[in-house]
């Protein structure tokens, strides 16, 4: 597969924006800086941040092993995606396939492009229908989302079923592994000399802690990911935002101990649940969460909100008719919750 066919002719030739510090990337101790218009007065924060994060890919690229030429980083994972539309994606032209139920802004970041999109529903068992899939596509089918471990389903896809799309579509394969850190699943990040049409996306916010500071991360070849740089805002991830990345990430052990524990919730969460009398299915997890079928989801929403707690109600989504999702939190979280449940 050749990528330059897949990028968009406008892409292709633009001439991309170049920052005062893309221009300059010397030593910085003891130099004058003179050239971005920046108020000189030192506050922490009244330089602009560097561009490519080099420091804190540098660090990403010790903990996952992957070379910081195939690294981007983004103001959160919705701004990495945004990137990948307007790289491959024509307007008024292009389609991408999501399979639904998945995460919902793949279709808002479509609609906003002004991308078509097909949907192709998951299987009884929340797994991708690879036939289905195929021949659905066509010649204007740019992108395919791969959601695994699954939101809101919980569950990786099959392996050999993925390898498969990977291999016979023909556009790109986005593999969005926001929960994989708690999944015995390998990652695909180190697959990408296998399949040059994958990208995948990862997060500080789910198994790290840091939804707040707003950093999504994309895997791809350093073809792939020249492109995306050419068309990402200059400073689009701040200081503070990498500051704080590399504050967390550098403390060992922090994200595998908190893993830990909220795997050994999950476990607790999904035991208590089955002695809950209205709930009749639990579907398994490889998230920080659970998808649980009930005899009615919006009379349950409502009682535990009008309880103080907040979970999702999902039984609007494709397969997930009265559908609950539970996040697993701290150990007394999950036990108000489950007293709750067993009382309403």
């Amino acid at each position: 597969m050749n990528i330059q066919d897949l990028i968009r002719p406008t892409i292709k030739a633009l001439k991309s924006y170049s920052s005062a510090r893309d221009e300059f990337q010397g030593a910085t101790d003891d130099m004058v800086f003179l050239d971005a218009n920046e108020n000189p007065y030192e506050n922490g924060v009244n330089r602009y941040p560097d561009p490519q994060q080099r420091e804190l890919k540098t660090i990403l690229s010790r903990i996952k092993g992957v070379p910081t030429q195939n690294i981007l980083l983004g103001n959160g994972s919705d701004e990495v995606l945004d990137l990948v539309f307007r790289a491959f994606c024509e307007p008024n032209v292009d389609n991408i396939i999501t399979l639904p139920p998945t995460y919902g802004m793949y279709s808002v970041l479509a609609n906003i492009n002004a991308i078509g999109i097909k949907s192709v529903q998951l299987s009884d068992d929340f797994q991708p229908q690879v036939d289905k899939i195929l021949d659905s596509t066509n010649s204007e089918s740019k992108i395919l989302f791969l959601c695994s471990p699954n939101n809101p389903t919980g569950n990786s896809f099959n392996t050999a079923e993925m390898e498969i799309l990977l291999n016979k579509f023909n556009g790109i394969v986005v593999i969005d592994e926001a929960y994989i850190d708690f999944s015995t699943e390998k990652s695909w990040i180190h697959r990408q000399e296998e399949f040059p049409n994958l990208i995948v996306t990862q997060t500080l916010s789910k198994a790290y802690g840091m939804a707040g500071i707003r950093l999504g991360i994309c895997y791809a070849s350093a073809e792939i990911i020249s492109v995306l740089n050419r068309i990402k805002p200059p400073y689009n991830v701040n200081h503070l935002t990498q500051l704080k990345a590399m504050e967390q990430l550098n403390v060992n052990d922090l994200a595998k101990n908190q893993i830990n524990d909220i795997l050994k919730e999950r476990d607790v969460l999904i035991s208590e649940l089955e002695g809950v009398d209205f709930v009749s299915k639990i579907y398994p997890s490889d998230a920080n969460f659970v998808l649980a079928k009930v005899d009615d989801a919006t009379k349950r929403y409502n009682q535990l909100i009008e309880k103080g707690i907040v979970i999702r109600n999902r039984t609007t989504q494709p397969g997930c008719e009265n559908c609950l999702r539970f996040t697993v939190g701290t150990s007394e979280e999950n036990k108000v919750l489950i007293s709750t449940l067993k009382s309403i």
